[in-house]
């Protein structure tokens, strides 16, 4: 998102938390990429999370004064940044922070140890009137999706409207030749959850596929059946030929949208998502896609069963996800940009 929205706005200097160069892609470093003072702090480039109470005053410690505008995007502390009267302030919100809005099944998701789930809460409370307040400084929301506009609504009582994410689909493109492996690609956390796709698989008996990693991945081998394959990180050429040619695209978990589901369709493959989130916006039922309705191995098992490639067209999939590329995001934002400007002028 950073970079496509940079490369529409290169000259554009872009404001943040902390910067870690060693940790980014190298062309990072020949951006104008101005860290808070929070960037000075020991040992916070491995360890963020010490620093959270610091964090609102990091953002609200920018100037801004001699900007007419200012984009953020964010899930979390960048929109509470203070702009004078004349700035118009545009907020890409990814979602609103999980750790204060959804804090239970954020720590369950996580992992997160015994010592920080009894330190935590004391700096939550402080936190979510920070962030409520820091919402009413945004001039106009933009969501990621429908799922994340109602969270905007619920929680910072503001309208959003909704721009899909950009999603690069035209570097992916069907093959004739299909394999006989489902196929996953993702993160190895918690939250994702691979281990209810590895049950499922487990009870199958068919060939997955998982590309990616992550510190669960000791854990889902251990519980793998000899029939799920855990592949690592690959390159982009391998990525997408494994992509082209799996039965289908498995998505186990529940995402605010949901990049790889989209690629998998740009690929021309079909993708069994569970029936949440930003997949309901991305997947259509029968003709790109088949949903799960319980988050459950039973459940996702039983809807492996009765796919059938043959039900799904790869041409149409494709022209689907289409719908979500880069280009038709770049259009969408900057018209919006644009149209928000040219109303925000005095007349």
């Amino acid at each position: 998102m950073l970079e496509v929205v940079h490369a529409m706005y290169p000259e554009a200097p872009i404001y943040t938390s902390i910067f870690w160069p060693e940790a980014l892609p190298p062309a990072y470093r020949d951006w104008d990429i101005r860290p808070s003072f929070l960037d000075r702090f020991p040992f916070i480039h491995r360890h963020h999370q010490w620093y959270l109470p610091f964090y609102p005053y990091a953002f609200e410690g920018f100037d801004f004064s001699d900007y007419d505008l200012v984009l953020s995007i964010t899930s979390a502390f960048a929109h509470g940044v203070i702009t004078s009267p004349q700035t118009l302030h545009i907020c890409y919100c990814l979602n609103p922070a999980r750790f204060l809005w959804d804090y239970h099944n954020y720590v369950a998701r996580e992992g997160v140890g015994h010592l920080v789930r009894l330190v935590l809460p004391l700096f939550l409370y402080n936190l979510r009137l920070w962030d409520r307040l820091a919402a009413d400084r945004v001039d106009h929301f933009l969501a990621i999706s429908h799922t994340v506009q109602q969270r905007i609504r619920k929680f910072y009582g503001r309208d959003a409207e909704v721009i899909y994410p950009p999603v690069d689909a035209k570097r992916f493109s069907p093959s004739a030749e299909r394999e006989d492996y489902f196929l996953i690609i993702s993160r190895l956390v918690p939250y994702k959850r691979i281990d209810l796709a590895v049950k499922a698989f487990n009870q199958l008996g068919l060939p997955l596929y998982i590309i990616g990693d992550g510190r669960d991945r000791e854990a889902l081998q251990g519980m793998a059946a000899p029939n799920v394959r855990f592949l690592g990180r690959v390159n982009d050429e391998a990525l997408a030929h494994y992509l082209s040619r799996c039965r289908a695209f498995i998505f186990p978990g529940e995402e605010d949208f949901g990049i790889a589901p989209l690629e998998a369709q740009a690929a021309g493959r079909p993708v069994i998502a569970y029936a949440g989130g930003g997949a309901l916006e991305t997947v259509v039922e029968g003709k790109t896609g088949l949903f799960f309705h319980e988050p459950t191995p039973e459940a996702l098992a039983e809807t492996v069963r009765r796919f059938n490639d043959a039900d799904f067209d790869p041409s149409a999939i494709r022209e689907h996800a289409l719908r979500f590329d880069r280009a038709a995001f770049q259009q969408k934002f900057a018209d919006f940009v644009r149209t928000k400007c040219a109303e925000a002028k005095p007349v």
